[in-house]
C-alpha cells in the first residue's frame, strides 16, 4: 500500500494495488474510488484533502491484534 499527498493539488491518494484502474467513481464527499477490471478496489483519492483530513501530511501506522 502506498499513501501520497500532493499539496499543490490538495489530493491524498491511497493505492491498495498496482493493478490498472479500469473504472472510477466519485462520491458526494469528494472521494474517488478506483477499481480494476475485476471490480476490486485498487485505490482511493480524496479531493480537497486539507479540508477533509485533519493533517494530510501526518500518517500514523497502527497494527492491532
Amino acid at each position: 500500500m502506498k499513501v501520497v499527498y500532493d499539496p499543490e493539488v490538495d489530493i491524498l491518494t491511497i493505492v491498495f494495488s498496482e493493478a490498472d484502474v479500469e473504472e472510477s467513481h466519485e462520491d458526494r464527499s469528494g472521494a474517488i474510488l478506483d477499481y480494476d477490471a475485476s471490480g476490486n478496489l485498487v485505490g482511493l483519492e480524496i479531493l480537497n484533502a486539507s479540508k477533509q483530513v485533519n493533517n494530510p501530511l501526518q500518517l500514523e501506522h497502527v497494527i492491532t491484534g
